[in-house]
């Protein structure tokens, strides 16, 4: 075999980050394949070797040396084995070198689907094991090549891997050889061959983002409590320390910056706002609306979620934001449809009057259900009357039938007693008429 053998084995290695070994093992059992359909009858007699030092590459088939004719290909004639070694002897093996060019078409097309068959398991279960702990976090890669409105190709870990245009940050210019971090959403299609889908989208990127570069979140010291983000435009972060001697702002600004300019440098110079978190709704609402100024804050309905937000004048297309993107972004961090108004009289009236509507209808609601829980009670409580009466019927009319029952034997009792009474005074009549008959009888007979 020539040495082009070996150099495809090695760039097959490099391409598909496999050692040489591994291959090689893969290829002797595709070759033995091919070769036990050539010598259907020879498959526990042949062999491949494969030395890439030596650059040997050889089939070998093991035969039987013996006197006679042989009967198959596992036998040779001693004369023909001398050929070969002519130290053989009848009972001795020897080794018969099989040339592979004459396998046929069919054997090598079997062989080449085994190899790739097999290579493709490989493959795939190496993506796994490289990416199975990545799926929902954050991986560097290196831009290879970018596509003009289309996909940019990555390589992470020599594994190509492809960022869509629709999850690359609008408005960001890739550029190849640029280092990037991308959030790994999943790993679809794992049976067969497995797909890394990644994103530089997804609000979950950012999170991941602030957990590697502040230490307390990563010691669970300030939790991000809500997150959203508008790519490429905002993103906003809601934090909460459960240390009280931690700030969490700061923790996540870091000194000079140097935090917070970290992510915000590595999102192609996305801006990003660190709010303070707060369990009281009006109040989280009020920081999720910065940069703008607010006033008063007002649930309206805290069951829709509803809220009327009033600002001053000069601060309204700043709460608003572009496009509404400031509201929106505050709406998604607090859960809330938030309603912004000038602070005016008007607008407070307003906000009033929908404040009070919606308490008239939860308390029309609370009356409601009030009123419907109130019957089903009382249903419930007529229904349990009726199986409590139903029950103590059946009682009762057991104990009925049990009387008639003892009654009914009482009087069959007294009328028997009565009948025998009432007859008794024939019966000894009879009795008594039945006796002078026999002794006059038996005075006739006497006489006679």
């Amino acid at each position: 075999m020539d040495n082009a053998f070996f150099e495809a084995l090695d760039m097959l290695g490099s391409e598909n980050g496999l050692d040489t070994a591994t291959l090689i093992e893969k290829i002797k059992s595709a070759m033995l394949k091919a070769a036990r359909k050539a010598y259907p009858d020879s498959e526990d007699n042949i062999t491949v070797e494969i030395d890439p030092v030596t650059k040997k590459f050889e089939m070998y088939l093991r035969q039987e040396v013996i006197e006679d004719e042989p009967i198959d290909e596992n036998e040779v004639n001693i004369a023909e084995a001398r050929t070969m070694d002519p130290n053989a002897k009848v009972g001795d093996y020897i080794q018969k070198r099989l040339d592979i060019s004459r396998f046929g078409r069919a054997a090598a097309l079997s062989a080449k689907q085994s190899i790739k068959g097999d290579l493709r398991d490989i493959n795939r279960q190496r993506i796994l094991d490289k990416f199975q702990d990545k799926e929902n976090d954050c991986i560097t890669c290196t831009v290879t090549q970018v596509e003009k409105g289309g996909a940019a190709t990555l390589v992470y870990d020599k594994t190509e891997i492809y960022l869509f245009h629709n999850e690359q940050i609008p408005g960001e210019e890739l550029k190849e050889g640029q280092s990037i971090m991308v959030y790994v959403t999943n790993i679809a299609n794992k049976q067969k061959k497995p797909i890394i889908k990644i994103s530089r989208v997804r609000k979950e990127l950012v999170k991941r983002m602030f957990e590697l570069e502040v230490p307390e979140i990563y010691d669970g010291v300030v939790e991000i409590k809500a997150i959203s983000r508008e790519a490429g435009a905002r993103t906003k972060i809601a934090v909460w320390s459960n240390d009280p001697n931690v700030d969490p702002v700061s923790a996540c600004i870091g000194p000079k910056h140097a935090r917070i300019d970290a992510v915000v440098k590595s999102l192609s110079g996305e801006k990003i706002d660190i709010i303070p978190y707060s369990e009281k709704p009006e109040e989280f609402i009020a920081r999720a609306l910065a940069p703008a100024a607010v006033e008063q804050v007002t649930i309206i309905n805290p069951e829709e979620r509803l809220c009327g937000v009033l600002v001053p004048a000069n601060q309204l297309s700043l709460a608003i934001g572009n496009r509404g993107q400031n509201a929106k972004l505050a709406a998604k961090l607090t859960g809330y449809k938030i309603d912004i108004k000038a602070a005016t009289p008007e607008n407070a009236a307003l906000i009033a009057e929908k404040l009070a509507e919606a308490n008239a209808e939860l308390a029309a609601k609370a009356a409601a259900e009030e009123a419907a829980a109130a019957a089903a009670e009382a249903q419930a409580a007529q229904d349990a009357q009726q199986e409590e009466d139903a029950a103590a019927w059946e009682d009762n009319w057991k104990q009925l039938d049990d009387e008639e029952e003892a009654d009914l034997l009482l009087e069959e009792e007294d009328a028997t007693a009565a009948i025998e009474a009432a007859i008794a005074p024939t019966l000894e009549d009879l009795d008594t008429a039945s006796a002078a008959s026999e002794e006059a009888a038996a005075s006739e007979s006497a006489e006679e």
